[in-house]
């Protein structure tokens, strides 16, 4: 099954996909609340998702991203902390790290060559969700490391679609 948490002010979906057997989970895209007023986080929406896992008895296996947000803060590494899981991305994330060091002036530290994830998934490559088998479609355009999740019935697409016209993708991010 599929359980989704919209937050209102990036309009975003995060998603839990649970294996019922096992109780294995896969959270994705999931958000960090960011007020640009302040410069402030805050992880009401992140808290929401682990709220919902600890009171299912989920054990998260992977929290994926299916692309670098420029429009929202992920909560990856909070969700990490707070629940386990390997944080996945596409392997073309360091085109983006590389495109953005760049543009940001980023101080060398800042690496780029996606080692802050747990996982680079390249195209066609499979995973396992308890006992379900999920499989990662390279899906570029909105940027060059976007992926598809594929998990049992479900595509998740993140920005490759967008609601609610169902057509339109940007494509203006480098």
């Amino acid at each position: 099954g599929v359980r989704t948490f919209f937050d209102e002010p990036t309009f975003t979906a995060s998603h839990v996909v649970i294996e019922p057997s096992t109780k294995a989970a896969a959270i994705i895209d999931s958000v960090l609340d960011f007020d640009q007023a302040s410069g402030r986080t805050s992880s009401a929406g992140a808290d929401a998702i682990i709220s919902f896992v600890q009171a299912q008895g989920l054990h998260v296996e992977w929290i994926l991203e299916t692309h670098v947000h420029a429009d929202h803060l992920s909560a990856a590494p909070y969700l990490k902390k707070n629940l386990g899981g390997k944080i996945a991305v596409g392997a073309k994330i360091t085109a983006v790290q590389e495109t953005f060091g760049a543009l940001f002036n980023a101080e060398p530290e800042f690496r780029r060559d996606g080692s802050q994830f747990d996982a680079l998934f390249d195209d066609g490559a499979r995973f396992q969700v308890g006992s379900m088998t999920a499989s990662v479609m390279h899906t570029p355009g909105h940027t060059p490391a976007c992926l598809t999740y594929l998990i049992g019935d479900a595509a998740f697409v993140g920005d490759t679609l967008f609601m609610p016209d169902y057509g339109t993708a940007r494509c203006d991010f480098p």
